[in-house]
């Protein structure tokens, strides 16, 4: 599959952030910033890092500030220029330095398999990375790296897998497997959202896909399913079923789930404890406020 080199990435970006309102009314869930730092720039960066170097974010109209976030801004570059201020320059030129950013626009919120279906005219016949901007993977986690490779070696589909306790697995689709070879496993079938006494395992799909060219035209034929949405679920399935082979990677490392309250603030408090000028300081801060919390119980 040597010819098939996946060089391309699609995050999703145009869902409301229902659960950040009111904040979201006007600033997209996406650029919260993770200490000083959005979690979209993180993903844009783990893409960066395994290669990816076109970035397709997927928004809507009033998301435009997503665009604006990896864009260039003269005025405020020559400002801190002048004031001499390099550390803040090289962060703001950080983000448009990751890689090629593409912009496509999701009209409506109608799911998963819409919004990657929106990239397929840049994606240019190719296979695409399909990362989730709610899912955080640790620097230090080669998780996206270790699918691609697997895609060069089996093509196909390629999605990472975490195992949850039983009772969780309805939250997410899950898979059927029919042979493991260390981290890797062979895909059967693929279920959304069980109840869990009828999952199939306990391996959860989450936000890290590997596609190739033949999801869209599976799209295309994925009718609309709970919520009126195109589910990229089905999508996978339908090309399952046509012999299309199918892997995951198990992924047993540090997982960040940032679109919801609790795993956003979890997200910022471990990060802060790393911030190469702030980690020290707050880790001693919390340590003091965490033992003042035990104290007065």
């Amino acid at each position: 599959m040597q010819g098939n080199r996946v060089t391309t990435a699609l995050i999703p970006a145009a869902g409301r952030g229902t659960r950040f309102l009111p904040v979201t009314k006007v600033v997209p869930k996406e650029l919260l910033p993770i200490v000083s730092t959005p979690a979209l720039e993180y993903v844009v960066a783990e893409a960066a890092r395994s290669g990816l170097n076109d970035v397709i974010l997927v928004v809507n109209e009033a998301k435009r500030a997503i665009a604006e976030y990896f864009a260039p801004h003269p005025e405020l570059e020559a400002a801190l220029v002048a004031k001499q201020d390099d550390a803040a320059l090289a962060a703001i030129r950080r983000p448009e330095q990751l890689a090629t950013i593409h912009e496509v626009e999701q009209f409506e919120p109608r799911g998963l398999g819409d919004a990657v279906a929106r990239g397929e005219e840049l994606a240019a016949g190719g296979a695409l990375a399909v990362l989730l901007p709610d899912d955080l993977i640790d620097e230090n986690d080669d998780l996206l790296e270790r699918m691609l490779r697997v895609y060069d070696e089996h093509g196909g589909v390629v999605v990472g897998l975490m195992d949850v306790p039983r009772e969780e697995i309805r939250r997410y689709g899950c898979v059927a497997t029919s042979g493991v070879k260390g981290d890797v496993v062979t895909i059967e079938d693929l279920v959304e959202k069980p109840a869990p006494e009828q999952a199939p395992s306990t391996l959860a799909i989450f936000g890290r896909y590997v596609l190739p060219p033949e999801i869209f035209a599976a799209i295309r034929d994925t009718q609309p399913g709970a919520g009126g949405e195109i589910q990229l679920t089905d999508a996978m399935l339908r090309l399952v079923r046509a012999g299309t082979p199918a892997h995951g990677v198990v992924f047993g490392g540090k997982r960040y789930d940032t679109g919801e309250p609790f795993g956003y603030v979890r997200a910022v408090v471990e990060l802060a404890t790393r911030h190469p000028e702030l980690g020290a300081r707050f880790a001693a801060w919390l340590r003091d406020y965490v033992s003042g919390l035990e104290r007065e119980e």
